[in-house]
């Protein structure tokens, strides 16, 4: 049982990412995209995107991929072949910055920076049985 348990960490990999200063709204319409999809395939993706949440999702889909090549040196051929998948991608809700700013008749309104934390885990695919 508890070798069966390493043998899956050892074929996953995880890379995660805090305050990042973007809302988790706009960052999940770009994370939505790149779920299940192979990683080269996603880093062209994220590559070609228009949104400035790309960006930072591309940092730590680089980072998972480099913590994949660590954990499995010996499967480097995966990588290459395209069998590495974004198996998972999490956006969570990070810290929000509260400031105000000055409305008419002296009134205050709030402004709210909002930012969030990205959890990538890398995973290979399984092969297909007939």
């Amino acid at each position: 049982m508890a070798e069966r348990l390493k043998a899956q960490k050892k074929a996953t990999a995880i890379a995660k990412l805090n305050d990042v200063p973007t809302s988790p709204r706009k960052m999940r319409l770009v994370a939505d995209i790149i779920r299940g999809v192979e990683v080269n395939k996603a880093l062209d993706i994220l590559k070609f995107s228009k949104k400035h949440a790309s960006k930072s999702l591309s940092v730590v889909l680089r980072s998972a991929i480099a913590n994949w090549e660590a954990k499995n040196e010996d499967k480097s051929q995966e990588l290459e072949n395209g069998n590495v998948i974004v198996k998972t991608i999490m956006v969570d809700e990070g810290r929000t910055l509260k400031r105000i700013r000055p409305c008419p008749q002296g009134r205050a309104g709030r402004i709210r920076k909002r930012s969030n934390h990205i959890t990538i885990i890398l995973d290979v695919k399984k092969p297909v049985e007939e």
